[in-house]
């Protein structure tokens, strides 16, 4: 296949569901048969799960007796990365001061702490403030609706899914992320898609790709069924307009486009739109008529891009008979920008010799 030597038939589009667990998974603290169904049948299509969490470890154990569904677990809100097939687990951060868990219990806060999380509740909050204030400590409070947490400053549930992803050799674009609350925000920012239960915070919805029909378990088990069904596919309207095809973040390489050229002498990456539309001005004539008649664009846009629509317009530009090289450029440019909101411009100084 032209757009990269990786790809092998047709592989899934997501590899992995990071799910947060408290409001998202659980409703009340537990998760119900048709959820942990819903669990197994993502596992049994080939894809992996990632808890991300705000709970102490022990404090999950106690409660969740399913981790083995898990490849990982990000517990703690970031600051613990658990094995649960090998049953270790990663400390990702300092503990919490001594002095620091000291002063809030002499002002009465009750709090729970864990490795490194300390914990409390509204309305506590402002009391943890102050005693951030008069310690000088470089922590962060971060909120999970009435739930009050304290950590070092850096140390979220994105640094935690980021060091998941690192050890399972995976990237934030193989990602489908899940969540309802506040502290959600951070690692759904990272995720290629990111969703929203219908019990979600508002804040969290604007932020969300979509927001799932269904609550709590119910929600996850309307997106893996989703996942299983089409990878998404049928949501890719609601993803293309805000997310990565334009922007600067990459594409993995096994869903990049590669210039070769006629007789593969060129190894070009385009690693989103942006940098396919570059270098379409950059190549000589040759190189972009060869892919074009190839059907290589259509190929690309349809299963990499996900964008049918884009992906039938360069079928009808590479049929044209008479079309030059120029003019299927920019009809293919066009085709791109009408489809996606921001317009790409070459960049200066940086077409290739024709």
């Amino acid at each position: 296949m032209t757009w990269s030597d990786q790809a092998v038939g047709e592989p899934m589009r997501y590899l992995a569901l990071a799910t947060d667990y408290d409001g998202t998974l659980a409703h009340d603290g537990r998760v119900d048969g048709p959820t942990l169904a819903g669990l197994e049948r993502l596992l049994a299509s080939g894809r992996r799960l990632i808890m991300v969490t705000g709970r102490e470890l022990d404090d999950l154990a106690a409660t969740f007796d399913h981790l083995d569904l898990f490849e990982r677990v990000v517990a703690e809100n970031g600051a613990i990365l658990y094995h649960p097939a090998a049953k270790s687990q990663r400390v990702l951060a300092p503990a919490p001061p001594d002095e620091f868990v000291r002063a809030l219990r002499l002002r009465g806060v009750p709090l729970s702490a864990g490795r490194t999380i300390v914990a409390t509740w509204k309305p506590h909050e402002t009391a943890v403030l102050e005693t951030i204030r008069d310690l000088g400590l470089d922590s962060q409070v971060i909120f999970n609706k009435d739930a009050v947490m304290v950590l070092p400053a850096g140390v979220t549930k994105a640094s935690g899914l980021e060091a998941a992803l690192d050890d399972l050799g995976l990237s934030r674009h193989d990602v489908v992320g899940i969540g309802d609350a506040e502290n959600d925000h951070a690692f759904l920012r990272i995720c290629e898609c990111a969703v929203a239960v219908a019990n979600a915070l508002p804040a969290l919805k604007q932020l969300a790709d979509f927001t799932t029909r269904a609550d709590h378990g119910a929600a996850v088990v309307e997106l893996i069924d989703e996942i299983i069904l089409d990878d998404l596919a049928g949501r890719e309207p609601l993803l293309g307009r805000h997310h990565v095809l334009l922007g600067t973040r990459e594409l993995p390489p096994d869903r990049s486009f590669y210039f070769r050229g006629p007789e593969g002498k060129l190894n070009l990456r385009a690693q989103n739109l942006m940098m396919f539309l570059q270098m379409a001005d950059g190549v000589d004539d040759d190189t972009w008529f060869f892919h074009l008649r190839r059907g290589d664009y259509e190929q690309w846009f349809r299963d990499r891009i996900k964008d049918d629509q884009l992906a039938d317009e360069a079928a009808e530009v590479a049929r044209r008979p008479m079309v030059s090289a120029a003019e299927s450029r920019e009809l293919i440019r066009a085709a791109v920008e009408r489809r996606y909101t921001q317009a790409v411009a070459p960049l200066p100084g940086t077409n290739l010799p024709r």
